[in-house]
């Protein structure tokens, strides 16, 4: 006991869950831990700033503010708004329409917007009020946006696919195609959950418009439309990677606010800029952090102890992977997706080498696993950003919130089993 008491894997691990259950911020907690046992032990604190520099200093992580500003601006001059229009007209007064809306919107933003609580905040002002006055629970509202809200870090572009290309040396485009897929396997399964429920407890859509409001509705939308075509085709085509196309989408979406809709004032961007600034700080020092944590978890050897033990449980590869599932569910209970990148990623790495595992795969299944992590308390951003728009508890989000997670980790099981639900498109276009 002595000897554990004086090691620095052990401390490394102890002061980071202690504060962390104690609710900390996680930033906090993944940095104070570092830097404790680098000074405690010695390990070279010099090394301290120059990890810190070096671990956002990065080329392909300059995608993440400008990604961050494009889907704000989107947001903000009414491209979400419109988009909602014409997704509500075309499903009418299906069983569970404006459920089932939801979930379209939310996947079709996923394509705008690389962030789940970024997502929730800017359908979510519009939807559950929506949903709310058509009769639907408040509360299943809320829940239904905030759970498919996690189809935004799955669908490209992702900002969770740029941080694993950049810990794991992966294409994050090929991250991006073969995100796609998946994503709207994971927006299928959320679809039929909405449905079953929706037809049980007789929630419907809002009537259809004639075709002119049809037709008006699409027109209004086709910019914002557009976008996707944009960001992906020109990834995909090899006219610009990932971070050019972070800008690209900016430019694009200033030129619709200023000279399609006519909406973007100069009050309307200093906002912009504010949300962007903040957002973009709060996930850099995550980043910067969890990176520390990650060079002294190599530095100390637990990343390399932890891998020998995982490999030494069993052979069999689905159990490794059943196991690496619940992990990384439960790991989502407590970290955001870029800590929980940080810090398995490196455990992970020589256990996918092992069993010959495709990284581009295994990095959309953990993916998917962090998009579940996002609405699974305690830390459960997207829920909470919910509760923030709906003025509901968590409490009371997270109970309709249940059978959409499940059918998540349904989807979850799907790309799991079958490799080639992520493959398939990075194959197809010639990406590997």
């Amino acid at each position: 006991m002595e000897s554990l008491l004086r090691e620095p894997a052990f401390w490394t691990i102890v002061l980071f869950i202690v504060p962390l259950l104690l609710r900390v911020p996680i930033a906090v907690a993944l940095g104070s831990a570092a830097i404790f046992v680098v000074w405690n032990w010695d390990l070279g604190y010099q090394m301290l700033s120059y990890s810190f520099f070096s671990g956002i200093a990065k080329f392909p992580l300059l995608a993440i503010p400008f990604f961050i500003l494009a889907g704000v601006i989107m947001e903000k001059v009414g491209i979400a708004e419109r988009i909602i229009a014409l997704i509500k007209q075309l499903v009418g007064d299906m069983t569970g329409g404006l459920a089932v809306a939801t979930v379209i919107v939310a996947a079709f933003w996923g394509a705008v917007s690389g962030s789940g609580p970024a997502t929730v905040a800017a359908l979510g002002l519009i939807l559950i009020p929506g949903m709310a006055e058509a009769g639907y629970d408040k509360a299943f509202a809320t829940a239904v946006v905030s759970v498919a809200a996690g189809l935004a870090i799955i669908i490209p572009p992702s900002i969770s696919f740029i941080v694993y290309g950049d810990i794991m040396q992966q294409s994050v485009g090929t991250l991006f195609a073969a995100g796609v897929v998946p994503g709207i396997v994971v927006a299928g399964f959320l679809c039929v959950a909405v449905w079953i429920i929706s037809k049980k407890r007789g929630y419907r859509g809002a009537p259809r418009g004639s075709a002119s409001e049809v037709l008006h509705a699409l027109r209004e939308a086709f910019w914002g439309l557009f976008t996707p075509v944009i960001i992906l085709g020109g990834i995909y085509g090899g006219i610009f990677t990932p971070t050019e196309a972070a800008a690209v989408a900016v430019f694009y979406g200033l030129f619709v606010g200023v000279f399609i809709y006519r909406s973007l004032t100069l009050r309307m961007l200093y906002d912009i800029l504010r949300e962007t600034v903040a957002g973009t700080s709060v996930v850099m020092i995550v980043v910067t952090c969890a990176g520390l944590y990650s060079w002294l978890g190599a530095t100390v050897g637990l990343i390399d102890k932890i891998a020998a033990l995982l490999l030494g449980i069993s052979e069999n590869p689905l159990v490794i992977l059943l196991m690496i599932n619940i992990i990384l569910l439960f790991a989502g209970m407590l970290l955001d997706a870029i800590s929980i990148a940080y810090v398995f990623l490196p455990i992970l790495a020589p256990v996918i080498v092992t069993f010959g595992w495709d990284p581009i795969w295994f990095g959309v299944m953990m993916t998917i696993n962090m998009a579940i992590g996002q609405v699974t308390p305690p830390v459960a951003v997207n829920l909470y950003v919910g509760a923030r728009i709906s003025g509901l508890t968590m409490e009371q989000i997270s109970r309709p919130a249940v059978p959409l997670l499940v059918a998540s980790v349904l989807a979850l099981a799907v790309v799991t089993v079958f490799p080639g639900v992520a493959l398939f498109l990075p194959r197809l276009l010639g990406m590997m």
